[in-house]
This record gives C-alpha cells, structure tokens and sequence, in this order.
C-alpha cells in the first residue's frame, strides 16, 4: 500500500505544472472597517446647539469719532523759532578702505566697492 501511495506521490511531484488555474467566480470582498464607519457616519446625528453664540460675541460699538487736529495758535512765532535754530550736524568719521574694515562692514560703500575690486590671490592646491 505504501508503494502505491509512493508511486502517485512521485507522479504528481514530477509533473510540471503547464498552466494556473484562476476562479471565474470572484467573490466581491467587502472591506469589514469600511463598512463599519460609513455605518456610523450615516447614523451620526449632530448635535443642535441653541445659542451657543452667548458669552462667546461681545456687542457692537462703535469707536468715538477723532478730533481734527488744531493748528497752532501762534504760527508765525514758531516758524521764526525755527529759521533761528541751529540745525544739529552728524559727526563724520573718516573710514579706511582696507579688507578687513570691508569685510565688517565699516567703511561704507567704497570701502565696499574697494574690496570687491580688489584681486584675491587664489589658494594653491595641494597635491
């Protein structure tokens, strides 16, 4: 009896299977999750909320209107006072042109400008 089941056994191994065998009949799967959740949207009631505004919008009101502004009252006075000043003068700082003021940003746009001109020997690559 072993022999014989040996026998189908070695038959069936040895064969080489020459083709695949597909259903027909696909069976539409349904996805369980899915299902379930599209469930409870469709059971989902919101709930209505009355006056739930109270508390949370202050009312209306309106800002007061500005005042125009008022000129003064003694405008030639104030303009003479003004001719009379003396107007305040900045103090100017002589810059330098080097590299390392340009680098820093002391100096100015020529000092800049100078930088920028100015040829910077190439690193040499060592080999």
């Amino acid at each position: 009896m072993a022999s014989v089941f040996r026998s189908a056994f070695s038959a069936r191994v040895a064969r080489p299977q020459t083709s695949r065998a597909f259903s027909v009949n696909t069976v539409a799967r349904k996805d369980l999750v899915q299902a379930i959740y599209v469930q409870e949207l469709k059971g989902y009631k919101a709930p209505i909320a009355k006056d739930a505004h109270v508390g949370n919008v202050k009312e209306f009101s309106a800002p007061s209107s500005p005042t125009p502004p008022s000129l003064p009252t003694d405008l030639a006075s104030e303009l003479a006072a003004y001719e009379q000043s003396e107007p305040t003068i900045a103090e100017v700082t002589q810059a330098s042109a080097t590299p390392a003021d340009a680098e820093s940003g002391a100096g100015g746009a020529d000092a800049f400008l100078a930088y920028l001109e100015a040829d910077i020997p190439k690193a040499e690559a060592h080999h």
